[in-house]
């Protein structure tokens, strides 16, 4: 029996959490999965770097069209209302605070919340930091979209990140496959657990002193 959630499941569990009237961006890779669960009527504009307001679920194949993208050059749709403009009008929304979540991919998250998720050196990882520093300090929520442990088994919840730093004490909330974390001053507070996984277990897999739901502020 498999262990955890899917991509697709965990996904859910952002878009669920995304509050009424929030603009948000979606990073790179997985995080883009996010637009496809949130609900239909819920004002909730979404933001990519490359220069659209208003983006929409991942459109079928008989209406994709060309030139409408993400940053990831996947194609998007657009919902009614959008809005084009320049990437420096758009790193000037990322940078000045008016983006109220950004959900991310990551390597690494640590206790405090440091946020590692560029590497030149990782298979499969995209060879530049892009977008990800301005999102990071200038949204004001972080949710990070990722698998509690990589592929050689390593938690990816860490009391110190060993890959790059993308930014410091940035990060507000884990979303993994088996469990949803808190950062809580320099702690991790497992908010939701995953049908099949405990707390003890957790403990096990990151190595690392866990809060409960019920510890912390």
């Amino acid at each position: 029996m498999t262990i955890g959630l899917s991509r697709a499941e965990v996904a859910a569990l952002i878009a669920r959490d995304i509050p009424e009237g929030a603009y948000v961006n979606l990073g790179i890779g997985a995080p883009t999965l996010v637009a496809n669960f949130l609900p239909v009527d819920a004002e909730i504009v979404l933001h990519t770097e490359n220069g659209l307001l208003g983006m929409g679920p991942t459109p079928h194949d008989e209406l994709i069209d060309p030139d409408l993208i993400n940053a990831g050059k996947q194609a998007v749709s657009a919902l009614p209302g959008a809005a084009y403009f320049h990437h420096a009008d758009s790193f000037a929304m990322m940078r000045g605070g008016h983006l109220d979540v950004c959900v991310l991919g990551a390597f690494q998250v640590s206790e405090r919340g440091d946020l590692a998720n560029w590497s030149t050196g990782a298979p499969g990882a995209i060879p530049a930091v892009g977008g990800a520093m301005d999102l990071a300090i200038g949204a004001k929520q972080v949710f990070v979209m990722t698998d509690l442990l990589s592929k050689d088994g390593e938690s990816k919840l860490v009391a110190y990140c060993t890959y790059p730093v993308t930014a410091i004490a940035c990060v507000s909330r884990v979303y993994t496959d088996r469990a949803v974390f808190d950062v809580v001053g320099d702690r991790f507070r497992v908010r939701e657990l995953v049908a099949g996984t405990s707390f003890a277990e957790l403990q096990e897999l990151t190595g690392l002193t866990l809060l409960t739901p019920e510890e912390g502020p």
